[in-house]
């Protein structure tokens, strides 16, 4: 009786004092509707800015390339102070050169979203769309030679410079053995070149023999039906290759490529999808800004530093616009991946010849400027004879540094060609 007394008063003591600490714990007062609110809007509102800084991070403070970013503005600046307009070209020049390679990086992360056959459309409008923006700015100005010049620049320097360059390098990495691609996708991308040849050709020649059912009438008519052909063309390509015949893209050392898969981190997007889509806008709009005081400058740019303009249409206008390909096909090259770099060099020739120029045709149409496939006989004997020999490299299947060197070889005798040609007086409308 005594213990079990002795309990009972343990216990009554432990509920005592359980209670007055109880009275002494302070009460916790439960904020009302409007500070939740305000602290989740705080909340919501600190996680955007910290999204947007890391957003900027990535694409503006990575790359090294950025660091040309300060001469777009310059050139602006530059064209309002002084009446210098080979500075003013060259700091354009020099400016959209990061907003190009950035207009593919954020292509790339949106490809991540959109699946295949999306990204292939994408990399068709966005991957060329500095030549697109620079060819439409020059097109409103009337400057249909400037257009033409450099899309055809465009062309050659991805067909010779950047699958010359990319050869030579992964040659060079490689030293022991030739470099292997798939050679059936690379005969459909040549089929499709010469196809576009024969669309420049047919216009140049029908006026060239004078052979016209209306003079000055008949080219452009041509011209317009062959665009639309050669669009609708372009359109079964990306069918063909996304859709039916997707097999005869893949790489041929599947086994080897599947073992690099195995052993390669899995590559993940850094970016948002609306967050690509709002940097695709931005660079875009900053790229065309840029684009008009590029073209602005072209004429005074060819007088002050004593260069013709077909030399600066066809040789440096396509530099810009292919320093993101450039960049990427040599990388891919140097890893022994070619099927890649001859998907981003001849791949972004094919859009050019098969879409970005028939869509010029199509837009000065609209615009009521007489913008046709008559290149001239000069620019179509030299995209001819381009193509055939980037054919002939092709048709084996393999790459090794001597292919690339005499790619790059052939590109410097094309640059030279351009330095000393002077357009026709007639031409120059």
């Amino acid at each position: 009786m005594g213990s079990e007394r002795e309990d009972l008063e343990i216990e009554m003591e432990t509920l005592v004092s359980s209670s007055q600490s109880a009275k002494k714990t302070p009460t916790v007062e439960i904020p009302d509707n409007a500070s939740l609110s305000n602290v989740a809007k705080s909340w919501i509102f600190s996680r955007i800015l910290e999204r947007l800084w890391k957003s900027i991070k990535v694409v503006i403070f990575t790359a090294k390339i950025n660091m040309l970013l300060p001469f777009g503005p310059m050139s602006i600046i530059l064209h309002y102070l002084s009446k210098n307009h080979g500075l003013v070209f060259f700091f354009s020049l020099i400016g959209i050169t990061p907003l190009a390679e950035r207009l593919g990086y954020a292509t790339e992360q949106l490809a991540f979203y959109t699946g295949p056959t999306v990204g292939g459309l994408l990399n068709a409008t966005f991957g060329n769309a500095t030549e697109m923006i620079i060819a439409i700015y020059a097109l409103k100005n009337g400057m249909i030679r400037v257009v033409q010049q450099s899309l055809l620049g465009s062309i050659l320097s991805n067909m010779l410079l950047v699958l010359g360059c990319a050869f030579f390098c992964g040659g060079m990495v490689h030293s022991k053995k030739d470099q292997v691609f798939n050679k059936a996708a690379a005969v459909v991308n040549s089929g499709l070149l010469l196809m576009a040849v024969m669309g420049l050709t047919f216009p140049a020649v029908l006026h060239f023999t004078h052979s016209e059912v209306q003079y000055g009438k008949s080219e452009v008519s041509l011209s317009r039906f062959s665009s639309c052909v050669m669009l609708v063309a372009y359109a079964s390509y990306l069918v063909f290759q996304l859709k039916s015949h997707h097999n005869l893209y893949n790489p041929i050392d599947e086994e080897e490529r599947q073992n690099e898969d195995d052993s390669d981190v899995v590559e993940l997007p850094e970016l948002g999808q609306w967050e690509a889509i709002s940097w695709l806008a931005v660079l875009t709009i900053w790229v065309s800004v840029l684009s008009e005081y590029l073209v602005n400058a072209i004429e005074g740019a060819s007088d002050s530093l004593n260069l013709p303009v077909a030399f600066i249409s066809v040789i440096l206008l396509p530099i810009v616009g292919n320093a993101a390909e450039h960049a990427s096909a040599i990388m891919f090259a140097m890893k022994d991946k070619l099927d890649i770099t001859l998907g981003v060099a001849i791949g972004s020739s094919t859009q050019i010849s098969m879409f970005v120029i028939p869509f010029c045709v199509v837009v000065g149409w609209i615009m009521g400027k007489h913008m046709d496939l008559n290149f001239q006989l000069f620019e179509t004997a030299t995209l001819f004879i381009t193509v055939l020999v980037v054919a002939f490299m092709l048709q084996e299947g393999t790459a090794n540094y001597f292919k690339g060197l005499m790619l790059i070889l052939c590109y410097l005798i094309v640059a030279a060609s351009f330095f000393v040609h002077v357009d026709p007086a007639d031409s120059n409308v």
